[in-house]
């Protein structure tokens, strides 16, 4: 897996654990960190099909 795959994916889950954090906290900006999950994902994803390819 490429390197930027893997750091894309990485960050993704992250986004997704602050996601899930903030809004059991009751803040409204898990709502974008969200948003930030779903972009890392489809970078991560892309930069997979670019490597296999």
């Amino acid at each position: 897996m490429p390197r930027f795959a893997l750091l894309a994916f990485v960050l993704a889950a992250l986004a997704l654990a602050a996601a899930v954090v903030s809004v059991l906290a009751g803040f409204w900006i898990g709502l974008a960190w969200i948003l930030l999950a779903g972009i890392a994902s489809n970078i991560g994803w892309v930069q997979l099909r670019r490597a296999r390819s």
